[in-house]
């Protein structure tokens, strides 16, 4: 893990120079006045936390000098300083997987990468103590990581524990799309799951069942084909309760995934 400090003229060999002999250092030129400069800063400084480097904030009208001495004439300018060498980085805010593929290309690696590597073996191993040792570290490093949070929230579900699943998605950032889509997904499962208690033994019921559980496994392939099998038999069945069902593993799987691509067209061929 790096480190994110804010560094002026006075400090600045000692705190950037040096230092990046031992490991990159990235100057973020700001300004408390730019607006792109604070969307950019909590980039990096989250960055910060899971690559090894520094993160060396310098403000412009604080240190003019810096700013003229590195010809910054527009923020936020971003440079990286290696073996005591200030070389350019960019101008403005780039989107954090372009960021990413900058730290790559640095000879970096996320920790939290690897730990969320170290997270899924145990999961694949099934050992229950490796498991939860691997959560607490990345829960411990990374408290407030949307990622960790979900990662968490769908081993409890998995636990069959909804409760202590629904704490930790209530700890996830509303303001993060993306995981909020994802957290959205999880509280359908949880739903889902409670469904259940009101089921029959009808034939739509026990295909619902049967998709249902398989979908609280994780196994979605199985269970979108079920649920499927339920809108065709009868798209009003339960208050359209598969269709939704659908819905929120799309919301699980995202956009992009295969499964999605398929069974959408299959459940838009099925309704219409």
């Amino acid at each position: 893990m790096g480190q994110s400090i804010v560094v002026n003229q006075a400090e600045f060999d000692q705190a950037v120079l040096q230092p990046s002999f031992e490991q990159p250092v990235l100057i973020d030129f700001f300004a408390t006045w730019c607006g792109p400069c604070q969307l950019l800063k909590p980039l990096l400084e989250k960055l910060a936390q899971e690559y090894d480097f520094t993160l060396a904030k310098v403000d412009i009208d604080a240190n003019p000098e810096l700013a003229k001495a590195f010809k910054v004439e527009g923020v936020p300018d971003v440079r990286i300083v290696t073996q005591g060498q200030v070389q350019e980085g960019f101008v403005g805010v780039l989107p954090e997987p372009q960021l990413r593929e900058l730290l790559t290309g640095l000879g970096l690696q996320s920790s939290l990468e690897q730990d969320l590597a170290a997270f899924d073996t145990a999961l694949t191993t099934g050992d229950p103590a490796e498991v939860l040792s691997a959560l607490t570290t990345l829960l411990t490093r990374y408290p407030n990581n949307s990622r960790i949070l979900l990662k968490a929230a769908q081993l409890y579900i998995l636990q069959s524990d909804d409760a202590l699943a629904s704490q930790y998605l209530e700890l996830i950032d509303p303001g993060d799309r993306d995981a909020t889509d994802m957290a959205n997904g999880l509280r359908g499962l949880i739903t889902l799951r409670q469904s259940l208690t009101d089921l029959g033994d009808s034939p739509l019921d026990d295909s619902f069942r049967i998709a249902a559980q398989a979908a609280l496994k994780g196994d979605f392939a199985t269970a979108l084909e079920g649920f499927l099998s339920v809108v065709e038999r009868d798209r009003t069945y339960r208050n359209d309760s598969a269709r939704k069902a659908m819905l929120t593993i799309f919301k699980l799987l995202g956009d992009r995934e295969p499964l999605t691509v398929a069974y959408r067209k299959r459940l838009m061929q099925a309704l219409y």
